[in-house]
């Protein structure tokens, strides 16, 4: 999945302004302007867009754990440089403290349907035999669980535009 559009869409369910993402930054130890985050919030055909990069967007996680959760005593975690949907998708549920039974409920929001088993091999390390690649489309619909759970105004959400990759995930 584009980063911008993780981005944008968790800007959108959880209503941040500008000043908030900043401050989201900020728990995560790190300085963006207003423009930065404009521009990469911007369409990706707008001639000011910035692309989000894996380590910007790791840092805007961190900080939203940081921002939902507190932060943990000890130095600042160190933002990973290269993100997967595996990543993305585990760093948003530690920031929303939630358990397998909760994903689940907010997968079927989306009208979605994995068992816990299917999803529980999305949270293993990358080298365990039951490690399974997150693809964009179970992300996706993780995010627009959210936007059912966090937005009471769902139904009139601008429809947001999802880039499939190439290889059709």
């Amino acid at each position: 999945m584009n980063n911008n559009d993780v981005l944008r869409r968790l800007r959108f369910v959880f209503d941040f302004n500008d000043s908030r993402m900043i401050s989201i930054f900020k728990q995560a130890e790190h300085d963006v302007s207003r423009a930065q985050i404009s521009d990469c919030l911007k369409k990706d055909d707008d001639p000011a867009y910035q692309e989000c990069t894996d380590t910007l967007l790791a840092i805007f996680l961190n900080g939203l754990i940081n921002d939902k959760r507190g932060k943990k005593d000890g130095p600042q975690a160190i933002p990973e440089a290269k993100l997967t949907n595996n990543i993305i998708f585990n760093k948003i549920k530690i920031a929303l403290n939630l358990k397998a039974e909760d994903v689940l409920a907010i997968l079927e929001l989306a009208e979605f349907r994995i068992s816990k088993h299917e999803l529980s091999a999305f949270f293993r390390k990358p080298g365990h035999k039951h490690y399974r690649e997150c693809k964009d489309q179970i992300l996706r619909n993780f995010l627009n669980g959210l936007q059912h759970k966090y937005r009471a105004d769902s139904e009139s959400a601008p429809a947001f535009e999802w880039k499939q990759s190439s290889d059709g995930e």
